[in-house]
């Protein structure tokens, strides 16, 4: 009973412990702290990537990718000023764009049928989905690095400070990266707006912030 009362106690201690207190004990070979990790990031780091990348598969991959790097340098991984947290969303980051280098976006067509939604489903339904696939389209044709901010600040909703470090640049480029991602995305999707955005209760367009 006492024994079963210690693993209990450590592995609460594990559930409150600090990001960086984790990956140390991960750098050892705890493999318990390496899977509280990976439970407590995959999702914001799934999230991220699937915006950057608009497919499922190349989302997972991502994923996949950011947690062996992690594992492979967690025993000599370090702060340098930085939060865990801002340091794994620099490697998931590089490794999209890694990706979408590579790619080159050649095949656009592979994530349509995972966001299409039957002809049978009801008006409202199919009214998300077109303009969910419209906007994710438009973020697709972005440049990378403008794509890159946009996908940290508005939908993974971190502070321009904290987006501006994981991309390793200043506040004001940041904002130079915002500012002309949203208007490239207000002349993208400008010729569906009525019909995407639809009209605010007060008879006034939408708006695409």
């Amino acid at each position: 009973m006492r024994r079963r009362t210690n693993r209990t106690g450590a592995f609460l201690k594990q559930e409150t412990d600090t990001d960086e207190a984790l990956v140390r004990r991960a750098g050892l070979g705890d493999r318990a702290a390496a899977a509280l990790l990976v439970e407590r990031h995959t999702r914001m780091i799934y999230a991220a990537s699937y915006r950057m990348l608009g497919s499922k598969a190349a989302a997972e991959d991502a994923v996949q990718e950011t947690f062996l790097r992690l594992w492979r340098h967690a025993a000599k991984w370090k702060p340098q000023g930085a939060k865990f947290e801002t340091w794994l969303y620099r490697v998931a980051m590089n490794i999209c764009l890694d990706q979408l280098r590579k790619s080159k976006r050649e095949a656009p067509e592979d994530a349509a049928p995972e966001r299409a939604d039957s002809a049978d489903r009801q008006d409202q339904v199919i009214f998300a989905a077109e303009r969910r696939f419209a906007i994710d389209e438009a973020l697709d044709k972005l440049p990378e690095r403008q794509r890159l901010a946009i996908t940290l600040c508005h939908y993974q909703e971190l502070s321009n400070i904290e987006a501006a470090e994981i991309m390793e640049i200043s506040v004001d480029a940041l904002e130079s990266l915002l500012a002309r991602g949203r208007r490239a995305l207000r002349e993208s999707l400008a010729p569906m707006r009525e019909h995407l955005m639809g009209k605010m209760d007060d008879g006034h367009d939408a708006h695409i912030n």
